[in-house]
């Protein structure tokens, strides 16, 4: 489909999402189920993180009717409070699902709203597969469109594009019609913020939060009767030229319908950025050549594109730092041989030998390598030298996490967040979404 210079981008979404059908996305069900499982995982992970916590505290004396589960624990909110909660716990850990092409993390902005929703409405799980696939679809294509010079200036991509895809999903799931769809993409475009300065801190999951938050707003608004400009989002005063980018055109509306941006999908083995596994696979491989002689490396260099620098050639002062530090990442995967939730922590950030085995590591710019691959190498005091180079790395659509892989995950991140939830219902219910009669049964502790 190409863009209709009479027609604006709102319209072209709203048409597509008020037409699909169950048989229209039945195909890309199993990877949605995937992507809910992982956004399940990683909220149970964080469900009693202190910004969770302050989170709630903060909502809790605001919040309407309570209808909708705060995801590992026993509170509740009204919808909206619900899907800014569950979308922070969803994406503290930077253990959340990313779409390569853009770095957006799609589960998180997308599923909070929707189960919130689909929750207090007492609505059925194929209604919230149909509504989260599309919530991708349109987040990830407006992010496609403005890739990579919105996330290289400066906007938290996932925060930015999410809410466009919380505002259709929702749009969706609120069964309105084509106009009032529009209206809400458009609303949506003014509520759009995220900064990627603030990645190392809670500020980034209050953007995430927002987007979660405010696409459920945009729809909720959009169906008591505000209206948008339908070119919110490519007009000459709209949200893409606001941020700095002129919108590609194809890249927002070309065969949609056709290809499904969730079928990009991909599911992280390390709580880190995405463009830091290639590193700590590299440094895996490097253990295995080193045979525990750490103690004679003299420096290690890693070498990667100038997203992998801009993201994480930065000092380490917390865990937040360490998600998203080159330095961490290799020291933990060379000295410890894992980078699990328990090497993102506290506890292992501030060992003196993880704290040494940073000092020791510097990142170089290799613009031969793309964004996601990595080429370590370390000189030890003999003077050998020691080099790997990894290309796609393990989660990534060349190597996948398989769907058991996911279930672990699961049963990880809820064993290290202390939730009590029944996990195994969780996944069940998850892989049979699309015969629930009321998603309400999903948002339990217990069956």
């Amino acid at each position: 489909m190409r863009q209709d210079e009479a027609q604006g981008v709102g319209t072209i979404f709203a048409d597509f999402v008020a037409g699909t059908t169950w048989t229209d996305v039945a195909r890309q069900n199993h990877e949605a189920k995937r992507s809910i499982l992982n956004f399940f995982a990683t909220a149970l992970g964080s469900a009693h993180d202190p910004a969770v916590g302050v989170a709630l505290r903060v909502l809790s004396p605001f919040s309407g009717a309570a209808t909708s589960a705060i995801i590992g624990r026993s509170e509740r909110l009204d919808a909206m409070g619900a899907a800014f909660v569950n979308a922070i716990s969803a994406n503290l850990l930077d253990f959340d699902d990313t779409h390569l092409d853009t770095i957006i993390h799609p589960a998180a902005p997308v599923a909070a709203p929707v189960l919130a929703l689909a929750q207090a409405r007492g609505l059925s799980g194929r209604d919230v597969l149909i509504a989260f696939i599309l919530g991708v679809e349109v987040e990830c294509r407006v992010g496609n469109a403005v890739s990579p010079g919105h996330y290289a200036r400066g906007w938290h991509i996932t925060s930015t594009c999410g809410v466009f895809g919380a505002a259709a999903a929702c749009a969706k799931l609120l069964g309105l019609p084509a106009d009032q769809i529009s209206n809400a993409i458009g609303i949506a475009a003014s509520q759009s913020a995220g900064i990627v300065e603030n990645l190392p801190s809670a500020a980034k999951n209050v953007s995430v939060g927002n987007a979660a938050r405010n696409g459920l707003f945009a729809a909720l608004l959009a169906a008591e009767g505000y209206s948008a400009s339908p070119r919110a989002i490519e007009g000459p005063l709209g949200w893409a030229r606001a941020m700095g980018d002129e919108p590609d055109p194809e890249r927002l509306t070309d065969s949609l319908g056709k290809t499904w941006e969730i079928a990009k999908n991909t599911y992280k083995p390390y709580p880190a950025g995405i463009v830091f596994h290639a590193v700590i696979d590299a440094c895996f491989k490097l253990r295995e050549k080193l045979d525990r002689r750490i103690d004679d490396i003299a420096f290690i260099t890693v070498r990667g594109s100038a997203l992998l620098l801009a993201r994480g050639d930065r000092p380490v002062r917390n865990e937040r730092d360490a998600r998203v530090s080159i330095h961490h990442c290799a020291a933990c995967a060379l000295l410890l041989g894992a980078a699990g939730i328990t090497e993102f922590s506290d506890a292992i950030v501030f060992r003196p030998e993880i704290a040494a085995l940073r000092q020791k590591v510097k990142a170089e710019l290799d613009a031969s390598l793309p964004n996601g691959a990595a080429r370590v190498a370390i000189q030890m005091a003999s003077g050998e030298m020691l080099s790997e180079v990894v290309m796609e790395a393990k989660g990534s659509l060349a190597d996948p996490l398989s769907d058991r892989d996911i279930e672990a995950k699961m049963r990880d991140c809820a064993r290290l967040g202390q939730s009590d939830w029944d996990i195994d219902r969780i996944i069940d219910d998850v892989w049979r979404l699309d015969t629930l009669a009321d998603v309400s049964s999903l948002m339990r502790a217990h069956g």
